[in-house]
Protein backbone atom coordinates (compact mmCIF):
# COMPACT_ATOMS: atom_id res chain seq x y z
CA UNK A 1 0.00 0.00 0.00
CA UNK A 2 0.97 3.23 -0.57
CA UNK A 3 2.69 5.97 2.01
CA UNK A 4 0.74 8.79 2.49
CA UNK A 5 2.34 12.19 2.29
CA UNK A 6 -0.69 13.45 4.94
CA UNK A 7 0.92 11.01 7.62
CA UNK A 8 4.45 12.67 7.49
CA UNK A 9 3.33 16.37 7.46
CA UNK A 10 2.53 18.64 10.51
CA UNK A 11 -0.61 20.04 8.24
CA UNK A 12 -1.71 16.19 8.08
CA UNK A 13 -2.70 16.65 3.89
CA UNK A 14 -1.24 14.91 1.02
CA UNK A 15 -1.72 11.90 -0.95
CA UNK A 16 0.21 9.00 -2.03
CA UNK A 17 3.99 8.90 -2.96
CA UNK A 18 4.44 6.55 -6.05
CA UNK A 19 7.30 5.32 -4.49
CA UNK A 20 9.11 5.62 -0.43
CA UNK A 21 12.70 5.22 0.66
CA UNK A 22 13.54 5.77 4.30
CA UNK A 23 17.37 6.88 4.20
CA UNK A 24 18.86 6.62 7.50
CA UNK A 25 22.90 6.45 6.50
CA UNK A 26 24.18 9.41 4.11
CA UNK A 27 25.47 6.71 2.05
CA UNK A 28 21.32 5.87 1.92
CA UNK A 29 20.63 9.14 1.12
CA UNK A 30 22.75 9.71 -1.80
CA UNK A 31 22.33 6.29 -3.18
CA UNK A 32 18.23 7.10 -3.14
CA UNK A 33 19.11 10.51 -4.69
CA UNK A 34 21.21 9.43 -7.03
CA UNK A 35 18.98 6.78 -7.97
CA UNK A 36 15.67 8.91 -8.99
CA UNK A 37 17.85 11.37 -10.60
CA UNK A 38 19.69 8.69 -12.99
CA UNK A 39 16.36 7.35 -13.80
CA UNK A 40 14.53 11.16 -14.63
CA UNK A 41 11.86 10.85 -11.65
CA UNK A 42 10.14 13.37 -9.67
CA UNK A 43 12.20 13.89 -6.79
CA UNK A 44 10.44 15.00 -3.48
CA UNK A 45 13.07 15.04 -0.28
CA UNK A 46 11.21 15.10 2.89
CA UNK A 47 12.48 16.02 6.25
CA UNK A 48 9.64 16.51 9.31
CA UNK A 49 7.09 18.08 6.68
CA UNK A 50 6.18 20.74 8.96
CA UNK A 51 7.13 23.66 5.28
CA UNK A 52 4.73 21.54 3.04
CA UNK A 53 1.50 21.76 1.56
CA UNK A 54 1.08 18.24 -0.45
CA UNK A 55 -1.51 18.15 -2.86
CA UNK A 56 -4.21 14.85 -2.08
CA UNK A 57 -2.97 13.78 -5.45
CA UNK A 58 0.41 12.81 -3.86
CA UNK A 59 3.88 12.93 -5.27
CA UNK A 60 4.60 11.39 -8.46
CA UNK A 61 7.70 10.14 -7.79
CA UNK A 62 10.15 8.95 -5.65
CA UNK A 63 9.90 10.52 -2.13
CA UNK A 64 13.15 9.82 0.29
CA UNK A 65 12.33 10.14 3.89
CA UNK A 66 15.87 11.68 5.34
CA UNK A 67 16.24 9.77 8.83
CA UNK A 68 20.02 10.09 9.51
CA UNK A 69 21.28 10.84 12.75
CA UNK A 70 24.32 11.58 14.45
CA UNK A 71 25.91 14.39 16.92
CA UNK A 72 30.13 15.11 16.45
CA UNK A 73 31.21 17.75 19.07
CA UNK A 74 34.62 19.31 18.95
CA UNK A 75 35.58 21.16 21.41
CA UNK A 76 39.03 21.93 20.57
CA UNK A 77 38.89 23.40 16.86
CA UNK A 78 42.37 24.06 16.96
CA UNK A 79 44.11 26.82 15.63
CA UNK A 80 41.36 28.30 13.82
CA UNK A 81 41.07 31.76 14.15
CA UNK A 82 37.38 31.87 13.09
CA UNK A 83 36.05 29.52 15.63
CA UNK A 84 35.20 30.46 19.37
CA UNK A 85 33.41 28.09 21.67
CA UNK A 86 32.82 24.40 20.21
CA UNK A 87 31.71 23.47 16.80
CA UNK A 88 28.76 20.84 16.45
CA UNK A 89 28.27 18.87 13.21
CA UNK A 90 24.63 17.29 13.11
CA UNK A 91 23.37 14.82 10.55
CA UNK A 92 20.37 16.31 8.50
CA UNK A 93 17.83 14.25 10.19
CA UNK A 94 17.91 14.85 13.35
CA UNK A 95 15.24 17.05 15.09
CA UNK A 96 15.51 20.44 15.25
CA UNK A 97 14.21 21.02 18.95
CA UNK A 98 16.15 18.08 20.41
CA UNK A 99 19.32 19.98 19.21
CA UNK A 100 17.99 23.07 20.71
CA UNK A 101 17.26 21.53 24.09
CA UNK A 102 20.73 19.93 24.22
CA UNK A 103 22.65 23.36 22.93
CA UNK A 104 21.17 24.66 26.60
CA UNK A 105 21.88 22.15 28.41
CA UNK A 106 25.42 22.15 27.28
CA UNK A 107 25.81 25.86 27.45
CA UNK A 108 26.11 26.18 23.61
CA UNK A 109 24.45 29.77 22.94
CA UNK A 110 22.75 31.15 20.01
CA UNK A 111 19.88 28.92 19.24
CA UNK A 112 17.59 29.02 22.38
CA UNK A 113 15.09 31.44 20.69
CA UNK A 114 14.33 29.12 18.01
CA UNK A 115 13.31 26.27 20.85
CA UNK A 116 9.46 24.68 19.89
CA UNK A 117 10.11 24.49 16.00
CA UNK A 118 9.18 21.51 14.30
CA UNK A 119 11.00 20.30 11.55
CA UNK A 120 14.66 18.55 11.12
CA UNK A 121 18.17 20.39 10.86
CA UNK A 122 18.75 19.76 7.26
CA UNK A 123 16.35 22.00 6.70
CA UNK A 124 16.93 24.78 8.94
CA UNK A 125 19.56 26.56 6.41
CA UNK A 126 17.21 26.05 3.43
CA UNK A 127 14.54 28.97 4.70
CA UNK A 128 17.46 30.75 6.98
CA UNK A 129 14.85 29.34 9.52
CA UNK A 130 14.19 32.31 12.54
CA UNK A 131 12.36 33.41 15.24
CA UNK A 132 12.11 35.74 18.16
CA UNK A 133 15.23 37.66 16.79
CA UNK A 134 17.18 35.09 16.17
CA UNK A 135 17.93 32.88 12.59
CA UNK A 136 20.32 29.89 11.72
CA UNK A 137 22.37 32.02 9.89
CA UNK A 138 23.94 33.59 12.97
CA UNK A 139 25.42 30.00 14.35
CA UNK A 140 26.13 27.99 11.14
CA UNK A 141 29.55 27.52 10.22
CA UNK A 142 29.11 25.64 7.23
CA UNK A 143 26.66 23.16 5.27
CA UNK A 144 27.48 19.91 3.41
CA UNK A 145 25.11 18.32 1.17
CA UNK A 146 25.36 16.57 -1.90
CA UNK A 147 25.28 18.53 -5.34
CA UNK A 148 22.88 16.98 -7.79
CA UNK A 149 23.78 18.65 -10.48
CA UNK A 150 27.51 17.96 -9.90
CA UNK A 151 26.94 14.59 -8.48
CA UNK A 152 29.23 15.30 -5.53
CA UNK A 153 29.79 16.27 -1.81
CA UNK A 154 30.34 19.68 -1.25
CA UNK A 155 30.71 22.03 1.52
CA UNK A 156 29.51 25.88 1.59
CA UNK A 157 30.53 27.96 4.28
CA UNK A 158 28.83 30.49 6.06
CA UNK A 159 29.96 33.23 4.04
CA UNK A 160 29.19 31.09 0.68
CA UNK A 161 25.68 30.14 1.65
CA UNK A 162 23.64 33.37 0.69
CA UNK A 163 21.68 33.62 4.04
CA UNK A 164 19.09 36.23 4.01
CA UNK A 165 15.57 36.69 5.02
CA UNK A 166 13.76 33.02 5.22
CA UNK A 167 15.93 32.21 2.20
CA UNK A 168 20.05 31.02 0.96
CA UNK A 169 21.38 29.61 -2.10
CA UNK A 170 20.26 26.19 -1.00
CA UNK A 171 16.73 27.37 -1.96
CA UNK A 172 17.10 29.85 -4.83
CA UNK A 173 18.70 27.07 -6.32
CA UNK A 174 16.14 25.03 -7.84
CA UNK A 175 15.73 22.06 -10.36
CA UNK A 176 11.69 21.85 -10.06
CA UNK A 177 8.93 23.56 -7.86
CA UNK A 178 9.97 21.34 -5.20
CA UNK A 179 13.45 20.23 -5.50
CA UNK A 180 16.71 22.17 -5.16
CA UNK A 181 20.20 21.52 -6.15
CA UNK A 182 21.56 20.58 -3.01
CA UNK A 183 20.65 18.03 -0.55
CA UNK A 184 21.55 18.63 2.95
CA UNK A 185 23.84 16.09 4.55
CA UNK A 186 24.80 17.45 7.54
CA UNK A 187 25.54 21.18 9.56
CA UNK A 188 27.78 22.56 11.21
CA UNK A 189 27.10 24.76 13.97
CA UNK A 190 29.49 27.32 15.84
CA UNK A 191 27.99 28.23 19.40
CA UNK A 192 30.02 30.40 22.04
CA UNK A 193 29.77 28.67 25.61
CA UNK A 194 28.18 30.45 28.30
CA UNK A 195 25.09 30.08 30.69
CA UNK A 196 23.64 33.46 29.18
CA UNK A 197 22.18 33.31 25.83
CA UNK A 198 22.12 35.48 23.13
CA UNK A 199 21.20 39.28 23.49
CA UNK A 200 17.18 39.45 23.01
CA UNK A 201 16.39 41.21 20.29
CA UNK A 202 12.73 40.77 20.03
CA UNK A 203 10.65 43.34 21.91
CA UNK A 204 7.61 41.12 22.83
CA UNK A 205 10.42 37.91 24.31
CA UNK A 206 12.33 40.52 26.01
CA UNK A 207 9.05 41.56 27.83
CA UNK A 208 8.27 38.14 28.39
CA UNK A 209 11.55 37.59 30.20
CA UNK A 210 11.59 40.95 32.02
CA UNK A 211 14.97 42.31 30.32
CA UNK A 212 15.26 45.30 27.89
CA UNK A 213 15.44 44.65 24.66
CA UNK A 214 19.23 43.74 23.66
CA UNK A 215 19.87 42.14 27.30
CA UNK A 216 20.56 38.95 28.15
CA UNK A 217 18.64 36.12 30.23
CA UNK A 218 19.58 32.80 31.30
CA UNK A 219 19.44 30.66 27.94
CA UNK A 220 17.06 27.90 30.00
CA UNK A 221 14.67 30.95 31.08
CA UNK A 222 14.90 31.85 27.22
CA UNK A 223 13.48 28.35 26.02
CA UNK A 224 10.98 28.23 28.38
CA UNK A 225 9.38 31.41 27.53
CA UNK A 226 9.50 31.09 23.87
CA UNK A 227 8.09 27.67 24.31
CA UNK A 228 5.36 29.30 26.27
CA UNK A 229 4.80 32.58 23.77
CA UNK A 230 4.61 29.57 21.26
CA UNK A 231 2.34 27.47 22.59
CA UNK A 232 -0.21 30.60 23.15
CA UNK A 233 0.17 30.74 19.49
CA UNK A 234 -0.78 27.47 18.83
CA UNK A 235 3.06 26.90 17.35
CA UNK A 236 3.98 23.72 19.27
CA UNK A 237 2.58 20.95 17.85
CA UNK A 238 -0.07 18.98 19.74
CA UNK A 239 -2.06 15.71 18.61
CA UNK A 240 -5.24 17.29 20.44
CA UNK A 241 -5.25 20.82 19.08
CA UNK A 242 -6.37 21.40 15.37
CA UNK A 243 -4.90 25.14 16.15
CA UNK A 244 -1.39 23.22 15.67
CA UNK A 245 -2.63 21.63 12.39
CA UNK A 246 -0.76 23.67 10.23
CA UNK A 247 2.71 24.43 8.18
CA UNK A 248 3.32 27.28 10.97
CA UNK A 249 3.32 30.43 9.58
CA UNK A 250 2.07 30.75 6.20
CA UNK A 251 3.43 33.75 4.82
CA UNK A 252 6.41 35.39 5.29
CA UNK A 253 6.95 39.09 6.47
CA UNK A 254 7.17 41.35 3.52
CA UNK A 255 9.56 43.60 3.06
CA UNK A 256 9.17 46.75 0.61
CA UNK A 257 9.78 50.19 0.46
CA UNK A 258 9.04 52.88 3.06
CA UNK A 259 6.39 54.45 1.26
CA UNK A 260 4.40 51.35 0.85
CA UNK A 261 4.21 50.20 4.83
CA UNK A 262 0.95 51.18 5.96
CA UNK A 263 0.02 53.94 8.83
CA UNK A 264 0.37 52.32 12.02
CA UNK A 265 1.96 48.78 10.74
CA UNK A 266 5.19 47.82 12.32
CA UNK A 267 8.00 49.06 10.64
CA UNK A 268 11.80 46.82 11.06
CA UNK A 269 14.20 48.72 8.48
CA UNK A 270 16.44 46.76 6.69
CA UNK A 271 20.07 47.29 5.83
CA UNK A 272 19.79 47.69 2.14
CA UNK A 273 17.02 50.29 2.85
CA UNK A 274 13.76 48.65 2.31
CA UNK A 275 11.56 48.20 5.29
CA UNK A 276 10.13 44.72 6.68
CA UNK A 277 6.67 44.73 7.86
CA UNK A 278 4.73 42.27 9.91
CA UNK A 279 2.12 39.37 7.73
CA UNK A 280 0.07 39.41 11.03
CA UNK A 281 -0.49 42.75 10.84
CA UNK A 282 -1.62 43.20 7.43
CA UNK A 283 -3.62 40.25 7.66
CA UNK A 284 -6.00 41.37 10.61
CA UNK A 285 -6.51 45.09 9.42
CA UNK A 286 -7.83 43.31 5.73
CA UNK A 287 -10.75 42.30 7.86
CA UNK A 288 -9.39 38.42 8.56
CA UNK A 289 -9.73 37.53 12.10
CA UNK A 290 -8.65 34.45 14.24
CA UNK A 291 -10.61 31.66 13.38
CA UNK A 292 -11.34 32.77 9.94
CA UNK A 293 -12.55 30.52 7.13
CA UNK A 294 -14.51 27.00 7.48
CA UNK A 295 -14.92 23.62 9.29
CA UNK A 296 -12.42 22.03 6.80
CA UNK A 297 -9.37 24.61 7.18
CA UNK A 298 -9.42 27.79 8.84
CA UNK A 299 -6.71 30.79 10.53
CA UNK A 300 -5.97 29.52 13.83
CA UNK A 301 -7.77 30.78 16.42
CA UNK A 302 -4.61 31.63 18.39
CA UNK A 303 -2.30 33.20 15.80
CA UNK A 304 -3.65 34.44 12.30
CA UNK A 305 -0.34 33.39 10.22
CA UNK A 306 -0.95 29.69 10.86
CA UNK A 307 -3.85 28.10 8.38
CA UNK A 308 -5.09 25.15 9.98
CA UNK A 309 -6.46 22.04 8.98
CA UNK A 310 -9.55 21.96 11.11
CA UNK A 311 -9.67 18.02 10.64
CA UNK A 312 -10.50 16.48 7.42
CA UNK A 313 -9.23 19.09 5.14
CA UNK A 314 -7.58 18.85 1.45
CA UNK A 315 -5.09 20.56 -0.13
CA UNK A 316 -7.75 22.53 -2.33
CA UNK A 317 -9.59 23.52 1.24
CA UNK A 318 -5.78 24.93 2.40
CA UNK A 319 -4.85 26.77 -0.83
CA UNK A 320 -8.47 28.28 -1.35
CA UNK A 321 -8.07 30.14 2.00
CA UNK A 322 -4.60 31.19 1.51
CA UNK A 323 -5.89 32.70 -2.04
CA UNK A 324 -8.14 34.07 -0.16
CA UNK A 325 -6.06 35.97 2.30
CA UNK A 326 -3.20 37.08 -0.37
CA UNK A 327 -5.89 38.59 -2.12
CA UNK A 328 -7.67 39.99 0.35
CA UNK A 329 -4.59 41.85 1.66
CA UNK A 330 -3.16 42.59 -1.95
CA UNK A 331 -6.61 44.87 -2.39
CA UNK A 332 -6.47 46.19 0.60
CA UNK A 333 -3.15 47.39 0.95
CA UNK A 334 -1.04 46.77 -2.46
CA UNK A 335 1.32 44.54 -0.70
CA UNK A 336 1.57 40.43 -1.72
CA UNK A 337 2.08 38.12 0.63
CA UNK A 338 4.42 35.31 -0.25
CA UNK A 339 3.91 31.83 1.03
CA UNK A 340 6.62 29.75 3.26
CA UNK A 341 5.57 26.45 2.83
CA UNK A 342 6.77 24.45 -0.27
CA UNK A 343 3.67 24.07 -2.39
CA UNK A 344 3.45 20.53 -3.68
CA UNK A 345 1.76 19.41 -6.78
CA UNK A 346 -0.69 22.37 -5.77
CA UNK A 347 -0.47 26.30 -6.39
CA UNK A 348 -1.64 29.26 -5.12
Amino acid sequence: MAELLGAHTTLRIGGPARRWVTARTEAELIAAVSEADAAGEPLLVLGGGSNLVVADEGFPGTVVQVATRGVAVDLDPGDDPTCGGVLVTVAAGEPWDELVSEAVERGWVGVEALSGIPGLVGATPIQNVGAYGQEVSQTIASVRVWDRTLRGVRTFANADCGFGYRHSRFKADRLDAWGGRHVVLSVTFQFRKGSLGAPVAYAELARTLGVDQGGRAPAGDVRRAVLGLRRGKGMVLDPDDHDTWSAGSFFTNPVVPAGQVPEGAPAWPQADGLVKTSAAWLIEHAGFTKGHGSDRAALSGKHTLALTNRGGAGSADVIDLAREVRDGVEARFGIRLVNEPVLVGCEL
